[in-house]
């Protein structure tokens, strides 16, 4: 109404600001939008510098966690324990590689292996929340030099346990061993299908020693096959500070090839596709002249034949190996076809029958291309007694094809 005066507000004070000063913490209202939060499962991309000057990428396992850094003197096992808070520089432009090893790295583990003459370290994957660690059988019996050592397994939070052998399967060079836990973290198996050359990998395991150490490249190669010797032919066992010459017999492994670096120690560590799951055991790595360290040329057990070798050993103790009950060898430049040529067959084998003869060559066995001698004995190798196989093979200049029944090399 008229009457009614509107009451008078009190004259305001003017705010004086005082200058900027670099330094000074500004009151929160004038701090402007809080820092985006870090999600605290990430694997950082920061290298936490070695002893040595080695850049390794490290999980991130909480705060202040230690996390146990182990190398060998001798047969005598030393630690340096370090501590390992890992922080991501620019989140935003993580890469596959990063993701990966968030999801991977508490499923990979650091095993190192002291017997009464030698001693050495390798890497493993949890398989179990139990206890169940999968490695390579050179890896647990440090090249067949010793079946019964000592073994300690560092987990990726530090953590130290000792360990058995559960079983060792040296045909496909796969062994399982055990500690007791329960709170374990297994990795997940992925698909053959999942991968193809050309698809990027990811390797984690502990070269020379150097736990959680995470690298990356693509499949070279898909279905090659090599042999380990005691003779040496270019590839071995990365296994640091021991020979084949344990070997009682050349081994022939069917193999996924990748330029992910590999060198001594990553032994029984993961190999990745970009969802994390786990495509391949690292096994062996080729060398190039006196270099022992990682050319580019790097190989993997496939991981569908591993988890078929884990479920024997879990179960039996002992691993069961397909045989056909041919002699083969590579085929000469004069018989005009790449393959396995058939030198002889024991009668009332599975190859003869099947049908298969002397002179006649391999070419293509379950699917799998066969260049030589190596490629067919892999392939035989990696089935149980009882799996059918197709195979397609060269008579007089004619091609066929066959299924053979597979029989137990045991």
């Amino acid at each position: 109404m008229e009457n009614e005066k509107t009451p008078t507000p009190a004259p305001r004070t003017p705010r004086v600001r005082k200058p900027a000063v670099v330094s000074e913490t500004l009151p929160v209202s004038e701090q402007g939008p809080p820092p985006v939060q870090r999600r605290p499962f990430l694997v950082g991309d920061m290298p936490v510098k070695t002893a040595a000057g080695i850049a390794v990428v490290a999980g991130l396992i909480g705060g202040g966690a230690g996390v146990a850094i182990a190398g060998l003197t001798g047969t005598t096992f030393r630690t340096v324990v370090q501590p390992q808070v890992v922080t991501i520089n620019g989140p935003v432009a993580a890469s596959v590689a990063t993701a990966v090893a968030a999801k991977a790295l508490p499923s990979v583990v650091t095993i190192e292996v002291s017997g009464s003459s030698a001693a050495g370290s390798g890497s493993g994957v949890i398989y179990s929340d139990n206890g169940y660690i999968i490695t390579n059988s050179h890896v647990a019996t440090l090249a067949g030099a010793d079946t019964k050592p000592t073994i300690r397994v560092t987990l990726s939070d530090g953590r130290l346990f000792p360990a058995t052998i559960v079983g060792t399967d040296p045909i496909l060079d796969v062994a399982v061993i055990k500690i007791k836990a329960n709170d374990l973290i297994p990795v997940t198996f992925g698909d053959a299908e999942s991968i193809t050359v050309g698809s990027e990998v990811i390797a984690i395991g502990a070269p020379l020693g150097l736990q959680n150490t995470v690298t990356d490249g693509v499949v070279s190669a898909l279905n090659r096959s090599i042999t380990i010797s005691n003779k040496g032919n270019g590839f071995n066992f990365d296994l640091p500070g021991n020979s084949q010459s344990a070997l009682t017999q050349d081994l022939s492994l069917p193999v996924i090839q990748t330029d992910a670096s590999i060198n001594p120690g990553n032994s029984g560590g993961a190999l990745l596709n970009t969802q994390g799951e786990l495509v391949g055991i690292n096994v062996a790595i080729a060398s190039s002249g006196s270099s022992s360290g990682s050319i580019g040329v790097g190989f993997a057990l496939p991981a569908t034949l591993v988890k078929r070798v884990v479920t024997d050993l879990i179960e039996n103790g002992s691993a069961q190996h397909g045989r056909i009950g041919a002699m083969v060898s590579a085929v000469g430049t004069a018989n005009g076809v790449i393959g396995a040529i058939i030198r002889d067959v024991d009668p009332g084998s599975p190859a003869e029958t099947a049908g298969m003869a002397k002179g006649d060559v391999v070419t293509m066995f379950n699917g799998v291309p066969i260049r030589d001698e190596i490629d067919i004995t892999a392939q035989v190798r990696s089935l149980r007694p009882g799996d059918v196989a197709t195979f397609t093979y060269v008579r007089r200049g004619v091609s066929f094809e066959g299924t053979v029944t597979v029989g137990s090399l045991e």
